[in-house]
């Protein structure tokens, strides 16, 4: 079996410890910094973990922040194990949910 390795977004927590509550507020302290973001990029990056980052970005946070790249993002194994089938594939060991549509009906609607 091999693992598979994902991570922990610390960014929130970080900015809380500095006294900055509003994503908002990183809008300046970035531009001080050469990073150019809008309010709505900058809260993308606070908000949701980001899966692209650019390394003037993650420095500029760390800067920011008065931490370290180990202090922002945590690695971490993904409880989902991968099982190696006889062929020598990989396969995830449980399917993945299926999204589905759902329908919203008021009352007295059909």
């Amino acid at each position: 079996m091999s693992r598979k390795m994902g991570f922990r977004w610390h960014l929130r927590q970080l900015m809380a410890g500095q006294g900055i509550f509003q994503t908002a507020e990183l809008v300046p302290k970035l531009a001080e910094r050469g990073v150019h973001l809008s309010r709505e990029q900058v809260f993308r990056l606070v908000t949701p973990p980001p899966q692209r980052l650019s390394m003037d970005t993650l420095a500029a946070l760390c800067d920011i922040l008065g931490c370290g790249v180990q202090d922002l993002i945590e690695v971490v194994v993904v409880d989902e194990q991968i099982r190696k089938t006889a062929t020598g594939g990989a396969e995830p060991a449980a399917p993945a949910p299926v999204a589905r549509r759902t329908t919203i009906r008021r009352p007295g609607q059909a």
